[in-house]
């Protein structure tokens, strides 16, 4: 087990390289501090602090992060590098900060699991290759106010379907989700938000998830799909994906903002959902869900403009942070901007990109306050 106090200027003035290759030198650094304010749905039901401003601790393998995260009190945990491990997921108690330093930090072989636990945030990491035996990248499990920001979830397509497991899986009542500004690409399933029809008495009446200002590449189904619970999706883009937003299972959706390119059922249903949608490029698509009641939320947010959102996730989503001050905790500031059995209905291959037609670029704020509408 290797970790210790990090020093203040571990963190400062560092440039990011990619995690991966297909982006490479247009990755676009962001500035960031260890206690930016979650946004979202992770931003309700008291919000979702993390660590707070606990004194950093650094670690550096598989083992060290195991022990860092465990238990509930309040801690800081910043991975320094790369750690490749054939392992299980690595639990992270309640009241963590859990970020990578730079984009050196790619978990390949192992992932992350919150369960029965809360106030996560999981910031600045790249997760690769986890075989279905280790379970998801990212899971959620009886969690709520979780912030996952700035992530690179992948796999890849080339073994069978189930050889690897969800890239970021929200079940069994979680609640007060945000994913953002993340890079989820190559791999057969990406999100679900609810892992079985047959589990609606736990799930209704949770699942309520954020996920926004994301990039969508190369990914078959589930991106996501939800059942039972809520979900905004907003200031996304879609490319090269079989199947978009699959709402499910008596789910409601607030879609806006976003592009779709080369999927051919960008929104859609197999069974009951309901959506309301604004601003959407469909692409080679169209959207097929039935009109929803999801119309606000109660939190802030800016929608990009479908026109400007390709240009605002591109090379901008992923664990592309970089830390202002170092390690030291500064006043708090907004970043806006599975089961294997669970069978997805049969696609034929990514289908050829498409080009968008839509070209409008206006840039829209919505401040929500009404009461929460219910599914």
């Amino acid at each position: 087990m290797k970790y210790f106090i990090s020093t203040v200027s571990l963190l400062a003035s560092l440039v990011f390289a990619s995690p991966t290759p297909d982006f490479g030198s247009n990755k676009i650094e962001k500035r960031a501090t260890l206690t930016d304010a979650a946004t979202g749905w992770a931003s309700l039901n008291g919000g979702t602090t993390g660590g707070g401003s606990a004194a950093p601790v650094t670690v550096s393998d598989y083992a060290g992060l195991v022990a860092a995260v465990a238990g509930t009190e309040p801690k800081v945990v910043i991975i320094s590098g790369p750690i490749t491990q054939e392992a299980a997921q690595v639990r992270i108690g309640s009241n963590t900060t859990l970020v990578g330093a730079d984009s050196s930090v790619i978990l390949t072989g192992f992932g992350l699991l919150v369960r029965n636990d809360n106030n996560v945030i999981i910031r600045n990491i790249a997760i690769a290759k986890v075989t279905a035996a280790n379970g998801d990248a990212i899971g959620v499990q009886y969690g709520s106010n979780i912030w996952i920001d700035h992530v690179d979830l992948s796999a890849d397509r080339t073994k069978d379907k189930d050889f690897y497991d969800g890239l970021c899986d929200l079940t069994r009542e979680a609640s007060f989700i945000t994913l953002s500004n993340s890079y989820i690409h190559d791999h057969w399933k990406g999100s679900l938000i609810g892992h079985s029809d047959s589990n609606g008495a736990e799930d209704t009446g949770h699942l309520t998830v954020t996920q926004n200002n994301n990039h969508w590449k190369n990914i078959h189904s589930r991106t996501p799909s939800i059942r039972f619970g809520q979900a905004h999706i907003y200031n996304s883009y879609f490319e090269a994906t079989t199947d978009g937003i699959n709402v499910r299972q008596g789910a409601e959706v607030l879609v806006e903002s976003n592009v779709f390119d080369g999927t051919t059922k960008p929104l859609f249903t197999v069974d009951n959902g309901g959506a309301v949608e604004k601003d959407n490029v469909w692409g080679a698509g169209s959207n097929t869900v039935p009109a929803g009641k999801l119309s606000t939320v109660e939190y802030q947010y800016e929608l990009l403009g479908s026109g400007a959102v390709i240009a605002g996730v591109v090379g901008k989503s992923g664990n592309t942070l970089s830390f202002a001050g170092g390690t030291t905790p500064s006043t708090p500031t907004s970043t806006d901007g599975s089961d294997s059995s669970d069978v997805e209905p049969q696609e034929s291959a990514v289908p050829t990109t498409t080009s968008s037609t839509k070209s409008s670029e206006k840039k829209t704020a919505s401040s929500k306050a009404a009461k929460k509408t219910k599914s």
